[in-house]
């Protein structure tokens, strides 16, 4: 993998680093392979790292009254983080785990904090990357709700169109908020009675 190709390719999607920022951030962050199932953070911990997803898939969930249930999915080019724990030290609400096996850019709380203070434009790269995850946020509240399950539905398979190939059908379920089976009737609707 070279990474200071995918460093360029992030760089076009969210805003552009500058070669000195590049480099440090290289110098600054690990290549890593997860297995698919391995889980980086979980309830209660510190998280302090961040994850640029190259090739995999990860998502993010919690446990409520021992039901498992999924708050986001990340993909390739994408970041995934215990947010409230990265940015506010507080202890993480969710699980993050890797749902595919997936090569990653690992880096730290500490790197980033340094990488921010010391080049404004991966300031902007950052900031970027928050705005994108918070609209993203907003929207799945809107869409949950306001939208009716099959909309929910058909939103996710726009944004994610090959989803239903690389993440359970329990997981997509719980994310869109409906059961298992009102998600089998709605992907097949000729079953319905």
């Amino acid at each position: 993998m070279n990474i200071k190709k995918i460093l360029n390719d992030i760089g076009e999607i969210y805003s552009p680093l500058t070669y000195e920022c590049r480099q440090e951030l290289i110098a600054n962050s690990k290549l890593i392979t997860y297995r698919k199932g391995d889980i980086v953070v979980r309830e209660g911990q510190y998280a302090k790292k961040a994850y640029l997803i190259i090739e995999g898939c990860a998502r993010a969930y919690y446990l409520k009254d021992g039901k498992d249930i999924s708050d986001w999915f990340t993909f390739e080019n994408q970041f995934m983080a215990s947010i409230v724990s990265f940015f506010s030290d507080q202890p993480s609400p969710h699980y993050i785990e890797f749902v595919e096996e997936s090569n990653v850019l690992e880096f730290s709380k500490e790197a980033l904090d340094l990488l921010s203070n010391k080049f404004h434009d991966f300031e902007r790269f950052i900031s970027k990357i928050v705005t994108e995850t918070m609209l993203g946020l907003c929207e799945r509240l809107h869409t949950i709700q306001f939208s009716k399950a099959e909309e929910r539905y058909q939103n996710l398979i726009s944004i994610y169109p090959e989803i239903t190939q690389r993440i359970p059908l329990t997981h997509i379920a719980s994310y869109l908020g409906i059961t298992l089976e009102t998600l089998s009737r709605i992907r097949n609707p000729k079953i319905r009675i």
